[in-house]
């Protein structure tokens, strides 16, 4: 039987050179290092250096977190990728009635600069790349960790890391946003101009098709909206007065790696072609690290089972296999028990050891783009890069991604496919070990960590501490500036970070600066909730 791909498209049992009518590797492959980098974004890949290998890990408090950050360090981490807990990511402080059960669950609590002080107490901000995953709120996170690291001594240009400040996927599959559209993507932009001048090494956003992955959306539907999104991002910039050449080296782009590892290889390189094009001829970009797709991928935490986890070893290292052999710059891989809860440090661990075994142990760092030339791989590349840009050109026609959102597009399709996805592990056509198929009746007991509850107290006495403590006079002068800025066009003289950057300075709490911008923009309402 014909075997489909994840995309829905036949995946032929012997595929052949006919199977790539019209290829010219010379256009369509290249030189890895070189336009329109389907082989990958710089010459040399893996066998240089490997990929940056990061950890996604926060929970608690900041102090907990930053013990779990030492750790993950010590046993080879090379990179941090912080989680912040939902209230964070809502801009609400861990004393607002609306965090009420739900401090410190998911991720980190960060109220103030005094929480990110503890966060990275001890680590050199310096000689650490650090990615936060944090949208709607991202200027905040990313001003509270530049303001750690001058206390450190550390200059801001030696900065290295990404804010994945990607707030138009919020709308499509997560949910995570605060404020509309238009200003959301007016903050984008201020975060863009901002660290041209001020961070200039920072990644100033990380333009993801991870969640929507997870969501259910499948390869085609990931890149395609994913890149649509990126260039509304750009659009916005460009509106805003800034030069292509100026921001768009700073772009970088998450995915998620999933099992299949054939049309997962064949995504990673699609995606970086159509980047290519776009940006060369679409936009005009002249510098050719404006045309480099880089991003970061993490593996499917959709695809673990709660079901025999330790076989989630064994699915972890097909997915961190694709990304490799996709060409990605940085990797997290999943612990094994991330479907029960948050997890241990052991198996977390055992996530960092399965990419040090990849890079030391294989060959897989001894050449550049092992699949070039497959059959296989090449048609697949081409069919998902023919089938994303239909699906993009969709999206266009309804006027882009943001008008696309706003019509619930991009949602309807990708609950589709994850409909699709259900009925066919129900039905048992699509096999999921342990879940309907090789199934054991009882699994081993397994102890979850689990978040203290009274750290909701202790945050909440901890604010009540910097409240009394500050000079409020000083917050309340700098968060009036802030909503004079906010008030100000998108493009225009009043870049709101600046005096955002005071407020923190100030111990203003990141939902107090939240307040201040919800007061001026409003909040989002999605058509189908009102």
């Amino acid at each position: 039987m014909t075997r489909e791909s994840e995309s829905g498209r036949p995946i032929a049992p012997v595929y052949r050179p006919g199977d790539l009518a019209g290829f010219d590797p010379a256009v369509q492959l290249g030189e890895p290092g070189e336009f329109p980098f389907t082989r990958g974004v710089y010459p040399s890949m893996f066998t240089g250096r490997p990929w940056t290998m990061r950890q996604y890990a926060g929970f608690g408090t900041a102090r907990e977190s930053n013990e779990r950050y030492h750790s993950l360090l010590a046993a080879g981490s090379t990179g941090l990728s912080v989680a912040f807990d939902l209230p964070t990511q809502m801009g609400y402080d861990s004393d607002a009635p609306i965090a009420a059960g739900e401090i410190g669950k998911v991720g980190v609590a960060i109220d103030s600069i005094d929480d990110m002080r503890l966060l990275f107490d001890g680590i050199p901000l310096d000689k650490v790349s650090t990615s936060m995953t944090i949208n709607a709120p991202a200027a905040l996170l990313l001003l509270l960790y530049q303001l750690v690291g001058e206390e450190q001594g550390v200059d801001p240009r030696r900065l290295t890391g990404t804010t994945q400040n990607d707030v138009l996927k919020e709308y499509i599959a997560r949910g995570t946003y605060i404020f509309p559209p238009q200003p959301s993507l007016r903050l984008i932009t201020d975060i863009f101009r901002y660290c041209k001048a001020e961070i200039p090494r920072w990644n100033t956003i990380s333009i993801s098709g991870y969640h929507m992955g997870e969501a259910g959306a499948t390869p085609v539907q990931e890149i395609a909206f994913t890149i649509a999104n990126g260039i509304e991002y750009v659009r916005a910039a460009l509106s805003a007065g800034m030069d292509i050449d100026s921001f768009a080296p700073r772009l970088a782009f998450f995915f998620v790696s999933r099992t299949t590892l054939l049309e997962e290889v064949a995504k990673f390189r699609a995606a970086r072609r159509i980047w290519a094009h776009v940006m060369r001829e679409e936009f005009g970009a002249k510098d050719p690290k404006s045309l480099m797709l880089r991003f970061h991928t993490q593996t499917a935490g959709v695809q673990l089972t709660a079901q025999q986890p330790e076989v989630n070893l064994i699915r972890v290292t097909v997915q961190a296999l694709a990304a490799v052999f996709g060409g990605t710059q940085s990797l997290h891989t999943n612990s094994y028990d991330e479907a029960i809860a948050l997890p241990s440090e052991k198996a977390a661990r055992l996530a960092v050891r399965t990419q040090q075994v990849l890079a030391s142990e294989t060959d897989l760092t001894a050449t550049v783009d092992p699949f070039a030339g497959s059959y296989a791989v090449e048609s697949l590349t081409d069919d998902i890069e023919g089938r994303a840009r239909e699906l993009m050109a969709t999206v266009e026609d309804m006027g882009g991604a943001v008008a696309a959102i706003e019509r619930g597009f991009q949602k309807n399709e990708i609950e589709g496919a994850a409909y699709r996805i259900t009925q066919g592990i129900e039905s048992g056509e699509r096999v999921v070990v342990g879940v309907n198929a090789y199934v054991r009746e009882a699994d081993e007991h397994y102890e979850p960590l689990r978040v203290n509850p009274a750290i909701e107290a202790e945050q909440a006495e901890r604010l009540a501490t910097l409240r009394r403590d500050r000079d409020n006079a000083e917050v309340n002068r700098a968060l009036d500036d802030l909503r004079k800025a906010a008030e100000g066009p998108s493009g225009g003289t009043d870049n709101t970070l600046y005096p955002m950057r005071e407020a923190l300075r100030a111990r203003a709490t990141v939902g107090e600066v939240c307040d201040a911008l919800r007061e001026i923009w409003g909040v989002y309402r999605p058509a189908d909730a009102m």
